[in-house]
Protein backbone atom coordinates (compact mmCIF):
# COMPACT_ATOMS: atom_id res chain seq x y z
CA UNK A 1 0.00 0.00 0.00
CA UNK A 2 2.77 2.65 0.52
CA UNK A 3 4.56 1.51 -2.17
CA UNK A 4 1.65 2.60 -4.61
CA UNK A 5 0.82 5.96 -2.87
CA UNK A 6 4.51 6.54 -3.28
CA UNK A 7 4.46 6.11 -7.11
CA UNK A 8 1.63 8.55 -6.99
CA UNK A 9 3.63 11.06 -5.10
CA UNK A 10 6.49 10.26 -7.79
CA UNK A 11 3.82 10.73 -10.49
CA UNK A 12 2.76 14.15 -9.37
CA UNK A 13 5.97 15.64 -8.55
CA UNK A 14 7.60 14.82 -12.35
CA UNK A 15 4.08 16.19 -14.09
CA UNK A 16 4.08 19.10 -11.87
CA UNK A 17 -0.13 17.97 -11.39
CA UNK A 18 0.32 19.60 -7.21
CA UNK A 19 2.43 22.20 -5.78
CA UNK A 20 4.84 20.84 -3.54
CA UNK A 21 2.55 22.21 -0.75
CA UNK A 22 -0.04 20.19 -2.15
CA UNK A 23 1.87 17.16 -2.60
CA UNK A 24 3.16 17.08 0.84
CA UNK A 25 -0.53 17.76 2.35
CA UNK A 26 -1.72 14.68 0.31
CA UNK A 27 0.98 12.59 1.69
CA UNK A 28 -0.02 12.96 5.05
CA UNK A 29 -3.71 12.87 4.44
CA UNK A 30 -3.63 9.60 2.81
CA UNK A 31 -1.01 8.38 5.49
CA UNK A 32 -3.47 9.20 7.97
CA UNK A 33 -6.10 7.10 6.28
CA UNK A 34 -3.60 4.41 5.36
CA UNK A 35 -3.00 4.11 9.17
CA UNK A 36 -6.80 3.86 9.84
CA UNK A 37 -7.31 1.19 7.99
CA UNK A 38 -4.75 -1.20 8.28
CA UNK A 39 -5.15 -0.54 11.86
CA UNK A 40 -8.76 -2.03 11.10
CA UNK A 41 -7.04 -4.82 9.11
CA UNK A 42 -6.75 -4.03 5.80
CA UNK A 43 -3.44 -4.42 3.69
CA UNK A 44 -4.10 -4.08 0.27
CA UNK A 45 -6.16 -0.78 -1.04
CA UNK A 46 -8.13 -3.53 -3.23
CA UNK A 47 -10.09 -3.71 0.29
CA UNK A 48 -11.16 -0.68 0.72
CA UNK A 49 -14.46 -0.21 0.35
CA UNK A 50 -17.64 2.59 0.80
CA UNK A 51 -18.48 1.59 4.05
CA UNK A 52 -14.40 1.71 5.14
CA UNK A 53 -13.94 5.36 4.00
CA UNK A 54 -17.22 6.41 5.63
CA UNK A 55 -16.15 4.66 8.91
CA UNK A 56 -12.84 6.68 8.14
CA UNK A 57 -14.55 9.82 7.78
CA UNK A 58 -16.59 9.07 10.78
CA UNK A 59 -13.09 8.74 13.03
CA UNK A 60 -11.73 11.81 12.06
CA UNK A 61 -14.92 13.67 13.19
CA UNK A 62 -14.76 11.54 16.44
CA UNK A 63 -10.98 12.81 17.09
CA UNK A 64 -12.23 16.88 16.15
CA UNK A 65 -10.84 17.08 12.86
CA UNK A 66 -12.48 20.37 11.40
CA UNK A 67 -15.08 19.78 8.77
CA UNK A 68 -12.81 22.03 6.46
CA UNK A 69 -9.78 19.92 7.32
CA UNK A 70 -12.40 16.97 6.76
CA UNK A 71 -13.41 17.85 3.31
CA UNK A 72 -9.92 18.35 2.32
CA UNK A 73 -8.41 14.76 3.13
CA UNK A 74 -11.17 13.41 1.26
CA UNK A 75 -10.37 15.21 -1.76
CA UNK A 76 -6.82 14.12 -1.58
CA UNK A 77 -7.99 10.40 -1.08
CA UNK A 78 -10.16 10.60 -4.06
CA UNK A 79 -7.34 11.88 -6.52
CA UNK A 80 -5.45 9.15 -5.24
CA UNK A 81 -7.72 6.38 -6.18
CA UNK A 82 -8.40 8.40 -9.51
CA UNK A 83 -4.82 7.61 -10.14
CA UNK A 84 -5.49 3.53 -8.65
CA UNK A 85 -7.72 3.20 -11.04
CA UNK A 86 -6.27 4.17 -14.13
CA UNK A 87 -3.48 1.93 -13.20
CA UNK A 88 -6.06 -0.48 -13.07
CA UNK A 89 -5.43 -1.56 -9.34
CA UNK A 90 -8.98 -0.78 -8.50
CA UNK A 91 -11.98 -0.96 -10.49
CA UNK A 92 -13.83 1.61 -8.89
CA UNK A 93 -13.10 4.85 -6.84
CA UNK A 94 -14.74 3.90 -3.06
CA UNK A 95 -14.66 7.56 -2.61
CA UNK A 96 -16.79 8.81 -5.16
CA UNK A 97 -19.95 10.08 -3.92
CA UNK A 98 -19.45 10.22 -0.40
CA UNK A 99 -19.71 14.02 0.64
CA UNK A 100 -17.61 15.36 3.27
CA UNK A 101 -19.27 17.17 6.48
CA UNK A 102 -20.63 20.62 6.43
CA UNK A 103 -19.68 22.99 8.56
CA UNK A 104 -20.16 26.55 9.70
CA UNK A 105 -18.98 28.86 7.13
CA UNK A 106 -16.46 30.86 8.90
CA UNK A 107 -15.50 34.17 7.46
CA UNK A 108 -11.71 34.52 7.20
CA UNK A 109 -9.49 36.13 9.98
CA UNK A 110 -7.75 39.59 8.50
CA UNK A 111 -6.13 42.69 9.88
CA UNK A 112 -7.10 45.68 9.69
CA UNK A 113 -4.93 48.30 7.78
CA UNK A 114 -3.69 50.22 11.09
CA UNK A 115 -2.80 46.86 12.42
CA UNK A 116 -0.75 45.27 8.78
CA UNK A 117 0.90 48.40 9.34
CA UNK A 118 2.14 48.43 12.85
CA UNK A 119 3.13 44.87 12.00
CA UNK A 120 4.92 45.16 9.10
CA UNK A 121 6.53 48.74 10.50
CA UNK A 122 7.68 47.41 13.53
CA UNK A 123 9.99 44.87 11.82
CA UNK A 124 13.48 45.12 12.63
CA UNK A 125 15.98 45.39 10.37
CA UNK A 126 19.27 44.64 11.44
CA UNK A 127 20.97 41.01 10.44
CA UNK A 128 20.92 39.70 6.82
CA UNK A 129 17.40 37.21 7.99
CA UNK A 130 15.70 39.99 10.05
CA UNK A 131 15.58 41.75 6.13
CA UNK A 132 14.92 38.61 4.27
CA UNK A 133 11.57 38.56 6.99
CA UNK A 134 10.39 41.90 6.14
CA UNK A 135 10.85 41.54 2.36
CA UNK A 136 8.75 38.05 3.04
CA UNK A 137 6.10 39.89 4.64
CA UNK A 138 6.18 42.96 2.80
CA UNK A 139 5.71 41.10 -0.62
CA UNK A 140 3.04 38.90 1.42
CA UNK A 141 0.45 41.42 1.98
CA UNK A 142 1.52 43.28 -1.50
CA UNK A 143 0.87 40.92 -3.40
CA UNK A 144 -1.51 38.48 -1.66
CA UNK A 145 0.40 35.29 -2.21
CA UNK A 146 -0.06 31.77 -0.89
CA UNK A 147 2.64 30.77 0.98
CA UNK A 148 3.67 27.77 -1.50
CA UNK A 149 3.89 30.51 -4.04
CA UNK A 150 6.33 32.84 -1.86
CA UNK A 151 8.67 29.68 -1.14
CA UNK A 152 8.65 28.64 -4.58
CA UNK A 153 9.80 32.01 -6.19
CA UNK A 154 13.25 32.50 -8.00
CA UNK A 155 15.62 35.45 -8.65
CA UNK A 156 14.17 35.42 -11.81
CA UNK A 157 10.36 35.84 -11.37
CA UNK A 158 11.23 39.17 -9.92
CA UNK A 159 11.13 42.33 -11.45
CA UNK A 160 11.61 45.19 -9.51
CA UNK A 161 12.09 47.69 -12.15
CA UNK A 162 8.76 47.04 -13.86
CA UNK A 163 7.44 46.42 -9.97
CA UNK A 164 5.88 43.37 -10.83
CA UNK A 165 6.87 39.28 -9.90
CA UNK A 166 5.86 36.31 -11.72
CA UNK A 167 4.12 33.31 -9.63
CA UNK A 168 3.15 29.96 -10.09
CA UNK A 169 -0.14 29.47 -8.63
CA UNK A 170 -2.45 26.06 -8.27
CA UNK A 171 -2.66 24.20 -11.35
CA UNK A 172 0.50 25.66 -12.63
CA UNK A 173 -1.19 28.19 -13.26
CA UNK A 174 0.53 31.56 -14.22
CA UNK A 175 0.09 34.91 -13.13
CA UNK A 176 1.67 38.43 -12.99
CA UNK A 177 1.39 40.25 -9.99
CA UNK A 178 2.37 44.51 -9.03
CA UNK A 179 4.59 44.77 -6.06
CA UNK A 180 3.93 47.64 -3.96
CA UNK A 181 6.71 50.17 -3.01
CA UNK A 182 7.02 49.54 0.39
CA UNK A 183 7.49 45.99 -0.70
CA UNK A 184 9.61 46.94 -3.83
CA UNK A 185 12.11 48.83 -1.07
CA UNK A 186 12.60 45.78 1.05
CA UNK A 187 13.22 43.38 -1.67
CA UNK A 188 15.73 45.85 -2.60
CA UNK A 189 17.55 45.55 0.76
CA UNK A 190 17.28 41.81 1.35
CA UNK A 191 18.84 41.05 -2.84
CA UNK A 192 21.80 43.65 -0.80
CA UNK A 193 22.68 40.98 1.52
CA UNK A 194 20.95 37.58 0.30
CA UNK A 195 24.46 36.43 -1.09
CA UNK A 196 25.66 36.64 3.03
CA UNK A 197 23.34 33.38 2.70
CA UNK A 198 22.25 31.93 -0.27
CA UNK A 199 24.04 29.05 -1.48
CA UNK A 200 20.80 27.58 -3.57
CA UNK A 201 21.66 30.19 -6.70
CA UNK A 202 17.68 30.15 -7.82
CA UNK A 203 15.63 30.65 -4.97
CA UNK A 204 14.38 34.15 -4.18
CA UNK A 205 14.40 33.48 -0.34
CA UNK A 206 17.36 31.35 1.43
CA UNK A 207 17.37 30.13 5.03
CA UNK A 208 20.63 29.95 7.14
CA UNK A 209 21.81 26.99 5.33
CA UNK A 210 21.84 28.91 2.41
CA UNK A 211 18.99 26.84 0.27
CA UNK A 212 15.51 27.57 -0.12
CA UNK A 213 13.50 28.63 2.65
CA UNK A 214 11.09 26.46 3.78
CA UNK A 215 7.15 27.11 4.29
CA UNK A 216 7.65 26.11 8.24
CA UNK A 217 10.38 28.94 8.46
CA UNK A 218 8.11 31.04 6.67
CA UNK A 219 5.38 29.86 9.18
CA UNK A 220 7.60 30.54 12.27
CA UNK A 221 8.63 34.11 11.09
CA UNK A 222 5.28 35.41 11.12
CA UNK A 223 4.07 33.66 14.15
CA UNK A 224 6.91 35.34 15.83
CA UNK A 225 6.31 38.38 14.18
CA UNK A 226 2.92 38.66 15.19
CA UNK A 227 3.51 38.57 18.93
CA UNK A 228 6.64 40.49 18.96
CA UNK A 229 4.47 43.37 17.15
CA UNK A 230 1.03 42.73 17.92
CA UNK A 231 0.55 40.28 20.91
CA UNK A 232 -1.61 37.85 18.55
CA UNK A 233 -0.95 34.32 16.55
CA UNK A 234 -0.67 35.18 12.93
CA UNK A 235 -0.75 32.47 10.33
CA UNK A 236 0.42 33.44 6.08
CA UNK A 237 -2.83 33.32 4.98
CA UNK A 238 -4.16 35.59 7.30
CA UNK A 239 -1.88 38.17 5.35
CA UNK A 240 -3.59 37.29 1.66
CA UNK A 241 -6.83 37.43 3.76
CA UNK A 242 -5.81 40.91 5.00
CA UNK A 243 -4.85 41.85 1.19
CA UNK A 244 -7.67 41.02 -0.52
CA UNK A 245 -10.02 42.61 2.22
CA UNK A 246 -8.77 45.61 1.92
CA UNK A 247 -8.23 45.61 -1.86
CA UNK A 248 -11.76 44.99 -2.77
CA UNK A 249 -12.69 47.90 0.36
CA UNK A 250 -10.87 49.93 -1.58
CA UNK A 251 -11.31 49.17 -5.09
CA UNK A 252 -15.37 47.39 -5.10
CA UNK A 253 -13.71 45.70 -7.93
CA UNK A 254 -14.10 41.84 -7.07
CA UNK A 255 -13.61 40.61 -10.62
CA UNK A 256 -10.25 42.51 -10.35
CA UNK A 257 -9.68 40.67 -7.24
CA UNK A 258 -9.93 37.64 -7.95
CA UNK A 259 -7.55 37.66 -10.71
CA UNK A 260 -4.99 38.87 -8.20
CA UNK A 261 -5.69 35.86 -5.65
CA UNK A 262 -5.77 34.02 -8.99
CA UNK A 263 -8.95 32.32 -7.27
CA UNK A 264 -10.80 29.90 -10.36
CA UNK A 265 -14.00 31.00 -9.47
CA UNK A 266 -15.44 34.14 -7.95
CA UNK A 267 -17.38 32.54 -6.12
CA UNK A 268 -14.40 31.81 -3.73
CA UNK A 269 -13.48 35.56 -3.70
CA UNK A 270 -17.35 36.95 -2.85
CA UNK A 271 -16.59 35.68 0.84
CA UNK A 272 -14.21 38.72 1.23
CA UNK A 273 -17.62 40.95 -0.07
CA UNK A 274 -19.21 39.67 3.75
CA UNK A 275 -15.87 40.91 4.71
CA UNK A 276 -16.30 44.51 3.37
CA UNK A 277 -19.99 44.35 4.70
CA UNK A 278 -19.02 43.81 7.99
CA UNK A 279 -17.01 47.15 7.75
CA UNK A 280 -19.99 48.65 6.18
CA UNK A 281 -22.03 47.72 9.01
CA UNK A 282 -19.60 49.23 11.44
CA UNK A 283 -19.38 52.69 9.67
CA UNK A 284 -22.88 52.43 10.06
CA UNK A 285 -23.79 51.46 13.19
CA UNK A 286 -20.97 54.87 14.26
CA UNK A 287 -22.48 57.07 11.81
CA UNK A 288 -26.40 56.68 10.78
CA UNK A 289 -28.06 59.24 13.61
CA UNK A 290 -30.94 56.57 14.07
CA UNK A 291 -28.13 53.67 14.78
CA UNK A 292 -25.98 55.23 17.01
CA UNK A 293 -26.16 54.38 20.90
CA UNK A 294 -26.58 56.93 22.85
CA UNK A 295 -23.93 57.46 25.29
Amino acid sequence: MHTQLERWLQDCKAGRQLSAHSIEASQRDIGVALAFWQGAGLDSWQQVKSADVRSWLADLRKKGYAPASIARMLSSLRSFFRYLQREGVLGNNPAQGIRPPKGEKRLPRTLDVDRAAQLLDGLPTETPEQLRDRAMLELFYSSGLRLAELTGLNLSDLDLAAGQVRVLGKGNKERVLPVGRRARAALQDWLRVRGQLAKETLALFVGVRGARISPGVVRRVLAHAGQAELGQHLHPHMLRHSFASHMLESSQDLRSVQELLGHANISTTQIYTHLDFQHLAQVYDQAHPRARRKK
